[in-house]
């Protein structure tokens, strides 16, 4: 469609504001979508996260006051502070460690280690160890200013004691350490440490997040990975690039940031003896899939809104605009001289009532066209098939000599091929009606022509044809080109010669004109014969020869080559050229040369 069409305009600016609605409604649409499920998933999310800190605060504190149970246990806290060395002590000591360790489900191991006696002691899979004179676990012996420290999530070990254990598969466990003291000193008179099962703390870990989707994290103080759904991260340093320290994102006790194309949401966990972040992170696209999936809902309908808009638009515009272009096809047919085109009415609104107006018009200019006009045309047309009849009786004749001879001489099946390409030389001479063939056409019949040619003299000579594809459709006047070709074999080609070249080409050149250029190397033009025919070519074909008329004297161009002219000048005017000159050093060049433009003027201007 071209942009200068009232088509085209009427389509777009039909389209332009319902699309733009359409799209602004949609963008409009998901964005606020969008944005309602983002508040809605975070604040779902801080308050599950918030369930899950009362959770895991819950066990901190329990395992917290089960630890207690060394002050409130009094037996336990005298022996501890005063030293023990029979067996009663001893017993008394494994009985509360005991106790220590069935006190919640999840404890893995308790480590006991009394300053006084410098003894460790150790329950594990309810076998008590004990070791004298041994130093207090590293880890374990908390400083003043630190009476309970939760451990970050590590694998479970034997506290550096070497006597032989059960054979117990180490698991990944959190610690929690305290400082029993002498009260109301703050004297250190003991050491205790409870190893707890991080599946206690995964329990409460897998309800707060998808497994398939998303991401949570439980980091210490330090950023060490109490607890990650990747085990392979638990109890190292999280070496992710959301994480750059807890100032830079952990704002208060909960909250949530974006980075990452993922939303992060947060909640500490200030418990005794640990300083925990709680940290879930999901991805945009599974926080948005909801979304997601109603934009493509939306997308699909208005799609689908569109397809029905866009035909609707299009065979409205087309109903409006189908008649304009009706219309300017008739004038283009009286342009080109079809003044008896049919015009069908187009309806009763404005643009029917054109159309009735014009064909008003052209039933009047048909009444006013004068009978002088249409006889001169007749006149023209019987003259046109006059001068192509003169070419046929001395092909014809030439031809049936041509099969004769070969008969006689051969006595060979080709006389078939022969008689096929004379039948069709005949079949398209015959039609005398059609005023003009195409290009293409007339090269067929060349090509018979010079098949008959070859036979004739023995393939003694090679034709070439060189035509644009462009001009292969351009209208010419019937048997225009054969006579020219006739020339060579009539005046150009000898009996004894051999080794003969002809082409045959056609293109545009340069100033937008046609060419056809049939070029030889045969015998020469004398040059004064040359020059008389040169000069009657430059003279008016029409004036030189007429139907059943008689040379001038002292002229005796070929009569061919004036047919061709004439008849040539009758279809593209008398600025079309015939041109025949001698090439160096043997042969000839027949060129025509004519212009499109030239016929559709005069047929206007008629």
């Amino acid at each position: 469609m071209r942009w200068n069409s009232i088509r085209t305009k009427l389509i777009v600016f039909l389209l332009l504001p319902i699309i733009f609605t359409m799209a602004a409604a949609v963008a409009v649409s998901y964005s606020h979508t969008t944005a309602s499920l983002r508040e809605r998933a975070v604040e779902e999310n801080r308050n599950l996260l918030y369930q899950g800190f009362r959770n895991i605060d819950g066990l901190l504190e329990d395992i917290n006051r089960i630890s207690l149970n060394v002050y409130s246990d009094s037996e336990f806290y005298r022996l501890l502070d005063a030293g023990y060395d029979d067996m009663s002590a001893n017993i008394g000591i494994y009985a509360s460690l005991n106790y220590i360790y069935k006190a919640a489900p999840d404890i893995f191991q308790v480590y006991l280690y009394g300053v006084k006696d410098q003894k460790a002691t150790m329950i594990t899979q309810e076998t008590p160890k004990r070791w004298q004179d041994s130093a207090p676990f590293p880890v374990s012996a908390l400083p003043e200013d630190e009476p309970l420290r939760v451990q970050t999530t590590h694998i479970s070990h034997h506290y550096g004691l070497l006597a032989p254990f059960p054979q117990v598969t180490p698991q990944q466990v959190f610690t929690l350490h305290r400082r029993i003291e002498k009260i109301p000193s703050h004297q250190a008179i003991g050491f205790l440490s409870i190893d707890v099962k991080l599946s206690a703390l995964s329990e409460i870990a897998d309800q707060l997040y998808d497994r398939d989707q998303e991401n949570l994290y439980i980091l210490d103080a330090e950023g060490q990975l109490v607890y990650a759904n990747q085990p392979e991260l638990i109890g190292k340093p999280i070496a992710a690039d959301w994480y750059s320290g807890r100032g830079s994102y952990f704002e208060g006790e909960q909250g949530y940031f974006e980075q990452d194309n993922s939303v992060f949401i947060y909640q500490a966990i200030n418990s005794a003896g640990a300083r925990w972040m709680l940290v879930k992170q999901i991805p945009v696209s599974h926080l948005l899939s909801e979304a997601n999936q109603a934009a493509k809902i939306n997308g699909l309908l208005f799609g689908l809104a569109l397809l029905v808009i866009v035909t609707a638009t299009v065979l409205i515009s087309i109903r409006i605009t189908s008649p304009i272009k009706r219309l300017s096809q008739y004038m283009n047919q009286v342009k080109i001289g079809n003044l008896q085109v049919d015009i069908a009415s187009a309806g009763n609104d404005e643009i029917g009532l054109l159309t009735e107006r014009f064909r008003n018009m052209m039933d009047t200019l048909n009444n006013l066209i004068l009978r002088e006009y249409k006889l001169e045309l007749s006149n023209k047309n019987n003259q046109l098939r006059a001068l192509q009849a003169q070419i046929n009786p001395h092909f014809l004749n030439n031809t049936l000599q041509i099969i004769g001879t070969l008969a006689l001489e051969l006595k060979v099946p080709q006389i078939y091929t022969l008689i096929s390409s004379l039948a069709k030389m005949m079949r398209y001479s015959m039609h005398n009606d059609d005023r003009g063939v195409t290009l293409r056409d007339e090269l067929e019949h060349v090509k018979a022509y010079v098949e008959l040619q070859k036979e004739r003299f023995e393939n003694r000579f090679d034709f070439q044809v060189q035509v644009d594809e462009a001009l292969l459709s351009v209208e010419v006047p019937k048997m225009i080109l054969q006579p020219i070709v006739e020339n060579y074999f009539k005046h150009g080609l000898g009996p004894e010669d051999t080794g003969g070249t002809l082409g045959l080409t056609a293109a545009y050149e340069e100033d937008g004109a046609i060419a056809i250029t049939v070029e030889n190397n045969g015998r020469r033009i004398p040059e004064d014969k040359l020059r008389r025919l040169q000069d009657g070519l430059s003279h008016s074909a029409a004036e030189r020869i007429r139907p059943g008329g008689d040379e001038p004297d002292g002229f005796a161009p070929s009569i061919g080559l004036i047919n061709v002219l004439t008849r040539l000048r009758l279809v593209y005017g008398e600025a079309s050229e015939l041109s025949v000159n001698n090439l160096h050093p043997t042969g000839v060049r027949i060129q025509l040369k004519f212009r499109m433009e030239d016929k559709n003027e005069e047929e206007a201007s008629e």
